[in-house]
C-alpha cells in the first residue's frame, strides 16, 4: 500500500514546530542561565514556545480522537436553526473551497463515500472545537510570564483562526447528509419490484 505524502499545510505545520521548538530552547536556555538576561531573547522564547505549543497540542490531540468513535449523528452535530442565516451573513460560500486543509485526501469525493466525508467532517469539527479549548488554555501562560493582554489577544486570534474550520464543517456537512439521504432512497426505490 502506497504511504500517503503530507499535504502542504501539514509539511509547514512540522517544519514551524520544528524551527520554534530550536528557538524556543535556545532563547530559554540563554535568558534563564544568566548568558544573557536581555527581555527580547525571553520573549523570542516564549512566543516561540507558544507557537510550538498551539501547532503541537492541535496536531496531537487530532491523533488522539482518530481513536474515537465519531458519530455524525450526535446531537453536538446536528445543524441548529440559527446557522443558515448565520452562514448567509458570513458570506461562506465565498471563501469556504479557501481554507486550509490539513488531509486534503479525507475530503476527496472521488475516493471516499458519503458516510466517510460525514464522519470525517465531524472529526474535524470535534478537533477544532478542542482546539477552541487549547486556545483558552493559553491564556495561563500568563501567570507564569505576565503580560495577560497579549496572552489573551493571541489566544482570541487562535480561536477566531479555529472558528472558520468549525463553521465549514458545520456548513458542509448537512449537504453531504443530505446526499447520502438522496442516496438510500434512490437504492431502496431500486431494490422495489417494478409494479406490473
Amino acid at each position: 500500500m502506497k504511504k500517503q505524502s503530507l499535504s502542504g499545510p501539514a509539511i509547514f505545520m512540522y517544519s514551524v514546530m520544528a524551527l520554534t521548538a530550536l528557538i524556543a530552547a535556545a532563547g530559554f536556555v540563554i535568558h534563564y542561565t544568566g548568558i544573557c538576561e536581555n527581555t527580547a531573547v525571553l520573549w523570542t522564547g516564549i512566543v516561540s514556545f507558544m507557537i510550538l505549543y498551539h501547532f503541537g497540542l492541535r496536531i496531537f490531540m487530532g491523533e488522539i480522537t482518530k481513536r474515537f468513535a465519531i458519530d455524525y449523528n450526535h446531537f453536538w452535530f446536528k445543524e441548529r436553526r440559527f446557522e443558515k442565516p448565520l452562514y448567509r451573513l458570513l458570506f461562506i460560500r465565498k471563501w469556504k473551497d479557501k481554507v486550509l486543509t490539513f488531509d486534503p485526501a479525507a475530503y476527496d469525493f472521488a475516493n471516499r463515500t458519503p458516510h466517510q466525508l460525514a464522519t470525517t467532517m465531524s472529526k474535524s469539527e470535534l478537533d477544532h472545537w478542542i482546539n477552541e479549548i487549547i486556545s483558552v488554555v493559553s491564556i495561563f501562560f500568563s501567570l507564569i510570564w505576565g503580560c495577560f493582554p497579549a496572552f489573551f489577544i493571541s489566544a482570541v486570534a487562535a480561536m477566531l483562526f479555529d472558528a472558520q474550520f468549525i463553521i465549514v464543517q458545520r456548513y458542509n456537512r448537512p449537504i453531504v447528509l443530505r446526499l447520502m439521504k438522496r442516496m438510500e432512497r434512490k437504492k431502496t426505490a431500486a431494490k422495489q419490484p417494478a409494479n406490473v
